[in-house]
């Protein structure tokens, strides 16, 4: 068996950064140490100055298969992903059919298997209606159910209480939650009319506001405390929702949250230069919020990094505000936003290696996959923190051929990302020669 010899790489893994070789043989880290000798079945790379990382798990994708195909499809976003450094991810049931039943499921997972270049899961989108499929749902092949609470459309808005309450009661596996209310949304929409204002992007924090965040992800912890569900609160976006949470190592908690990247990086003073290209619910919203953000991961009040990458076309972001669907593409750039991040001082690279890699897994009991050890699948990325990467919508491997932070230059450069022991992205081009990816598995 042919193996691959990862020389002199700065390991950055499990709160430490240290100088390692790590060997692959097949989709396994074979051997970790200070130095390994090269042998003879070994392909040499050499990491001089570069940083070696856990991939990327991201937990919150929208690939837009089926049904959305022209917004975006798992080959061509995955392929995006494992480009910026992510090597699995979990995808989310808004699509056309929503994934509502085991049939649908079955369907991604088919198309995933014959497409996908980063593993993959999906969860089943709940409804008023399917408790009896989310009861039946396997606990080691589904990373969880995703329950709109408010401020959706079609068959996924889940509003009654006694729906809910049997939801949070009776799910086997984790329930991940979008929490706005929408009746407060509403509210607020009438308000601005009753005033004669026509909404634009400029007011689209103040509809989708800190009230209709907070009432709604404060309903769902409430509930997750009645039953003890293992809640997953995704992309906080208000400081007040904080409170919400406790600090803390991940493994200690039942009840969790997570920040996206573009909350992390936009505020509200960037609807005026961006518009609808940044219009996403829950919206952006200002820079003390994003700033709480920020110190809440470092604090570990939340827990997980992700994307919500959420792509649509060029000419439908151009539309009405009224009209612009919300949403944007992230999953080529977000590990290079947070390594900006890094560069600027706002986190350690642990911390990011923890809130992106390990923090995922543990959270979702995932398989062998987070960590760089020794037995461990070899979902990697090579980073060099020297070298700089500029961004431009035409380069952009995203379906819908644009990006949110087109003209950016990060200050570093992400070198190449292995999917379970097989080279997908040489810090140039996507290789296509190996299907590597695999479904990701649980251990619940």
């Amino acid at each position: 068996m042919r193996s691959q010899l990862i020389k002199n790489a700065l390991l950055v893994n499990e709160g430490r950064t240290v100088a390692a070789d790590v060997r692959i043989k097949g989709d396994r880290i074979d051997s970790i140490a200070s130095s390994l000798s090269a042998t003879a079945l070994d392909q040499v790379i050499d990491a001089t100055g570069c940083y070696l990382m856990p991939g990327m798990i991201d937990d919150q994708v929208h690939f837009r298969e089926p049904g959305l195909s022209h917004k975006g499809t798992i080959a061509s976003e995955s392929r995006a992903a494992v480009a910026g450094g992510i090597t699995s991810y979990m995808e989310m049931p808004n699509v056309n059919p929503a994934t509502t039943s085991q049939q649908a499921l079955e369907d991604k997972y088919a198309r995933a298997k014959a497409h996908s270049a980063a593993n993959y899961a999906f969860y089943l989108g709940a409804t008023e209606d399917n408790l009896d499929t989310i009861k039946a749902l396997d606990r080691k092949k589904i990373c969880g159910v995703k329950v709109f609470m408010g401020a959706s459309t079609g068959d996924l808005l889940v509003e009654n209480p006694a729906a809910l309450d049997a939801i949070f009661r009776e799910s086997p596996v984790l329930i991940a939650t979008h929490c706005e209310h929408g009746q407060v949304i509403q509210q607020n929409l009438r308000k601005l009319h009753h005033q004669g204002i026509t909404p634009t992007i400029q007011h689209h924090p103040q509809i989708r506001d800190e009230k209709a965040c907070y009432s709604s992800s404060s309903y769902a912890v409430a509930l997750a405390k009645k039953y003890h569900t293992q809640l997953h609160v995704l992309h906080i976006t208000t400081a007040r929702e904080l409170s919400l949470f406790t600090a803390g190592p991940i493994t200690n908690k039942h009840i969790t949250a997570e920040a996206c990247v573009h909350h992390l990086w936009f505020s509200d003073n960037d609807y005026a230069r961006l518009g609808n290209l940044i219009k996403c619910n829950p919206a952006i919203k200002s820079n003390h919020d994003r700033h709480a953000l920020l110190n809440a991961l470092n604090s570990d009040h939340l827990d997980i990094i992700a994307t919500d990458h959420a792509p649509h076309t060029w000419h439908e972001k151009q539309q009405p505000y009224n009209q612009a669907p919300a949403g944007l593409p992230l999953v080529e750039h977000a590990l290079l936003m947070l390594m900006q991040q890094v560069h600027n001082g706002t986190f350690s690279i642990e911390k990011v290696v923890e809130k992106t890699g390990h923090n995922p897994a543990l959270r979702y009991h995932i398989v062998e996959r987070g960590f760089i050890r020794e037995g461990y699948y070899a979902d990697l990325v090579l980073l060099n923190p020297n070298a700089t990467t500029s961004v431009a919508n035409q380069h952009s491997r995203y379906l819908c051929g644009w990006t949110p932070v087109a003209d950016q230059q990060f200050s570093a450069r992400i070198v190449s990302t292995w999917v379970n022991g097989q080279q997908v992205f040489n810090g140039y081009h996507i290789l296509e020669a190996t299907r590597a990816a695999m479904p990701l598995l649980f251990n619940r």
